[in-house]
């Protein structure tokens, strides 16, 4: 398995360039096949990668990038190199970001002003991560590489390990490292005069564009849609993951519209009642021509692949997707391909997440008068009457209206449900902060000033379920697996065509994506069209209990989490026991997440332990 290799380091104090050069021939020695490495005066770069990695270098400075960065409005295949990079730094300093477009994260060194910037697209697909020291900075693609570049950096932080159980990732700035943050999506780092600043660059705008009809604007998506999908594809070494979800088979049919040559799709499929979707994407596959590759997941994979995904990822992950994806991925790789479409971010801009309708039915009760609510329909609702049957729904409904955004999201987080009292050490929870994760919600979600409840939620997830889930989910295991992952839903021209459409187009009533469904008629089949949202969910609650091996295995992992004093003795066989059974799906996903820390924890950080009181 390949690692995209990125590491920075700068300062502004020459006197430390002794312990940089020490640093520099410190990651050296550790690492093989290194493809690029420069340095100017006291900043320091190397980096590997094959495709995924080019640099430049001359006496101006240099420049190492990772991925396909373009200019608005530039000509398909138009994009930008390391070199032109530097020199569009030189020039205009930071505000050159403001013009770049699509996935991408680099580290640039100007000589002559001797400053250095880091920075990630809008979207936060390659992630960078950092460490300050007095008069420098270190830059890296990955935390633990950071962390292990200098001594006494690798302190993992107790709140980064909570905010992981209740997010199931660690979000952004913060990593698993106490020493090391990272640069999220459309931020940059500037180091000059010995200071590192982060700042945001780019935020979503909700503005509704007017003035065109909606067959119109419909007729531009199609055309956005096929352009963006065939500015991504390289010809025959060009596949596509295929869920049978609408923004696959989206792209894979562009991408089969694309090319001469049928398409290469790959599929995940589990013999499991409810959560095999094979059929959609052979439905699409058909559809469109594409040259159809299955691959049926099963509970021994889990037990393999779980402890190889942990000991490559550089800090604890829990989207349960991982592994389906790198198996596609794999699998695409050993077929031959080098760049592999993914549909992530439809949902996010064009309204497909079921809690955006059941969010604008909440957004219904603010509108009620304030006098109604308090004396007519919460005294009855939420008083002894809640008792009734009839009302006790009812009832429910209001007090989750009550709580508000962004708070009502997280009504059946796993954390709330269990019982953090139930769930975790006193030695744990006494050293965290429990209501953080509330606090940075509220901060993001008050970021968007948008009127709209269903854009507020968009952006919302921007972070959340992209930046901080899916991509990272994607774009890891597409690398471990030795290709790249490109996204063409989140072209920046897409994005800023589907932000300027009215939140009614999105959600019209409680239609979901009623827009894009529109607008997708006569290209996605029906059966596309009209089926429920699944993706590559694993069916690992219901595997748990009829997979012996794969029970040990969890057993065993959720068993380590007690001996590091994390969780308390007896919920193991809580979950396992008594409340597995009782709802595979949801406890299933506790156990993962349990699961997937430990073998973390064997891999980076063997003898950790929450210190006792």
């Amino acid at each position: 398995m390949n690692r995209v290799r990125l590491i920075g380091i700068a300062s502004g104090d020459p006197s430390i360039g002794a312990m940089l050069q020490e640093v520099a021939a410190g990651a050296a020695s550790r690492t093989q096949g290194v493809e690029h490495r420069m340095r100017a005066g006291t900043a320091w770069m190397d980096a590997t990668g094959a495709r995924h990695v080019q640099s430049f270098g001359d006496e101006t400075g240099f420049c190492v990038l990772i991925g396909t960065p373009r200019l608005h409005g530039a000509s398909p295949g138009d994009r930008l190199s390391a070199a032109s990079l530097l020199a569009s730094y030189r020039k205009d300093g930071a505000d050159m970001l403001r013009r770049l477009a699509g996935g991408f994260a680099f580290v640039a060194h100007d000589v002559a002003r001797g400053r250095t910037l880091a920075a990630v697209d809008r979207f936060g697909i390659y992630p960078l991560a950092y460490r300050l020291l007095d008069k420098a900075v270190v830059i890296g693609r990955y935390a633990d590489e950071v962390a292990s570049l200098l001594p006494n950096a690798s302190t993992l932080d107790p709140q980064s390990l909570f905010d992981y159980l209740y997010f199931h990732v660690i979000p952004g700035p913060a990593t698993v490292y106490k020493s090391v943050r990272r640069l999220e999506a459309a931020h940059y780092g500037e180091f000059v005069d010995g200071k590192f600043e982060v700042r945001r660059y780019w935020e979503p705008d909700y503005t509704v564009q007017t003035g065109k009809s909606f067959d119109a604007l419909a007729s531009e998506y199609r055309e956005l849609m096929r352009e963006c999908v065939a500015r991504e594809t390289d010809g025959g070494t060009t596949g596509a993951y295929l869920s049978g979800g609408t923004d696959s088979s989206t792209v894979s049919g562009m991408l089969a519209r694309s090319t001469a040559l049928p398409a290469q799709c790959y599929s995940i499929g589990f013999d499991a009642a409810g959560y095999d979707e094979m059929s959609f994407a052979r439905i699409a596959a058909k559809h469109f021509g594409a040259e159809h590759h299955e691959y049926y997941v099963t509970p021994a994979d889990i037990v393999r692949g779980v402890p190889l995904l942990a000991e490559r990822y550089d800090q604890p992950f829990g989207n349960s997707s991982a592994l389906p994806a790198f198996n596609c991925a794999s699998q695409a790789v050993g077929d031959g391909l080098h760049v592999m479409l993914a549909g992530d971010g439809g949902d996010e801009i064009f309204g497909g997440n079921t809690r955006y309708a059941k969010q604008k039915v909440f957004g219904w009760y603010d509108s009620v008068p304030a006098p109604l609510r308090r004396v007519l329909l919460e005294p009855l609702l939420l008083g002894p009457m809640r008792q009734w049957p009839v009302l006790r729904k009812a009832g429910s409904y209001i007090e989750q209206a009550k709580l508000g955004l962004p708070a009502r999201l997280e009504t059946y987080n796993l954390m709330h449900r269990l019982g953090i009292e139930n769930m975790l050490t006193s030695q744990f929870a006494d050293v965290v902060l429990q209501s953080a994760p509330a606090i940075q919600q509220k901060e993001v979600f008050d970021l968007c000033h948008d009127r709209s409840i269903v854009n507020q939620l968009l952006a919302y997830d921007l972070k959340y379920t992209l930046a901080d889930t899916d991509l990272p989910k994607v774009v890891h295991t597409a690398e471990l697996a030795g290709c790249q992952v490109r996204f063409p839903m989140l072209a920046d021209e897409l994005v800023d065509f589907a932000n300027a459409l009215p939140p009614s187009y999105k959600v019209k009533g409680l239609k979901l994506r009623y827009f894009f469904k529109e607008a997708s008629r006569g290209f996605l089949p029906d059966e596309i069209l009209t089926k429920s949202k699944h993706g590559f969910g694993l069916p690992f609650g219901a595997w748990v209990q009829s997979d012996a091996e794969l029970q040990r295995f969890a057993r065993a992992s959720m068993l380590s989490l007690v001996e590091r004093r994390l969780i308390r003795p007896g919920f193991v066989e809580d979950v396992m026991s008594r409340r597995l059974a009782e709802h595979p799906g949801f406890y299933g996903e506790v156990i993962w997440i349990l699961m997937l820390l430990e073998q973390w924890f064997r891999a980076h950080a063997a003898d950790y332990t929450i210190a006792s009181a």
